[in-house]
């Protein structure tokens, strides 16, 4: 498992070196849902022993059709083990995700961090015939997502910096069965949940450029989803953001002003499936799934009442390969952080 994790991370660090020297590369678009990706750093930090950090985030994220796109995507029907070309059109996706994440001290190193999802989803496609649009296909679902847990040590902390690695464990608990109005089962790509197991390895760096009044930050991750029951795989996902917290005035220390951009790639997901009828069930990757994107996400944080956090962050995309599909939108983060000092330090 050690071995795997760090040949995990090596090929996240080869990656973001890749985009660094020449820039998005071309890539395949999911359909389906994301989720927004911004990073908080609260979220990402190791409390110090004894202190419970919890957030309550509300995100709003919208895909649509880019101008200039037909929108004509591949289906992947698990029921029937089969990848059917242009066999539907895409028009949009919406999740609205209501997000518990607490984020637990062991030791002022070590920390534990449990996210629990709940999502609503709705989603529209026409079936493509024909050389036309058939029938309308309309999707709704909501419930728990997959949950998160996640373990992090800081390995190096200091008054002005710190340096957080993560790994974590994506348990299948989001609903993977759901029909659409017209009885069918939805593709597994807009589904709330993954339907297997996902490893999570991630890091998240910062220092006080000027103290108490400047902070940068990076963040990145790297997750592996294994196949599900249904033969299906979902693609890695290789995030990268970056950013930083300014206090503008210094006699208001409570309101700081935040601004990251932030990079997302996923490789194509795969299917064991036929590629025709009577032929054999080999592993085929999807057309159309799989996406990059580059966006920036501005923003505000306030501090209340010693132990109250509120923030509120827009997600606005600069750069999206859609491959003829949909693709996020602008995005809205809305969140609130309150500590609580369980044991430990006082």
């Amino acid at each position: 498992m050690l071995k795997f994790f760090k040949q995990r991370m090596l090929s996240l660090g080869v990656l973001m070196l890749g985009l660094a020297l020449i820039g998005p590369a071309q890539s395949l678009a999911a359909c389906g849902a994301v989720s927004c990706f911004v990073t908080i750093g609260s979220q990402q930090q190791v409390p110090q022993q004894g202190l419970l950090t919890t957030n309550f985030i509300y995100s709003y994220t919208p895909m649509t059709l880019p101008s200039g796109h037909s929108g004509l995507i591949a289906e992947a029907d698990q029921t029937t083990r089969r990848i059917i070309p242009n066999h539907h059109r895409e028009l949009s996706t919406v999740t609205n995700s209501y997000t518990l994440d607490a984020n637990y001290g062991i030791t002022d190193r070590l920390g534990i961090q449990v996210t629990l999802p709940y999502l609503t989803r709705n989603h529209d496609h026409f079936h493509y015939h024909g050389g036309g649009d058939a029938d309308l296909s309309q999707f709704s679902d909501k419930g728990i997502g997959d949950v998160r847990i996640t373990t992090k040590y800081n390995v190096l902390p200091s008054i002005r910096s710190m340096l957080v690695l993560g790994f974590g464990v994506e348990l299948p608990t989001g609903d993977t069965n759901q029909i659409d109005r017209n009885g069918g089962v939805l593709e597994p790509s807009g589904q709330l949940g993954r339907g297997q197991v996902g490893l999570i390895g991630s890091f998240y760096q910062a220092y006080e450029l000027i103290p108490h009044r400047v902070n940068q930050f990076v963040y990145g991750s790297y997750r592996h989803t294994f196949k599900n029951n249904d033969g299906y795989q979902f693609g890695d996902e290789y995030i990268l953001n970056a950013g930083l917290n300014v206090v503008p005035i210094e006699t208001l220390p409570w309101l700081t002003l935040t601004g990251q951009l932030n990079y997302r790639y996923m490789v194509h997901d795969e299917m064991s499936a036929r590629i025709a009828t009577g032929a054999p069930i080999v592993d085929q990757a999807i057309p159309n799934t799989g996406s990059s994107w580059l966006g920036a996400a501005p923003g505000v944080l306030v501090s209340f009442a010693d132990t109250w956090q509120a923030y509120f962050l827009a997600q606005v995309p600069l750069v999206r390969d859609a491959n003829n599909n949909l693709t996020q939108g602008t995005s809205y983060t809305f969140g609130v952080t309150k500590y609580f000092q369980l044991g430990g330090k006082a």
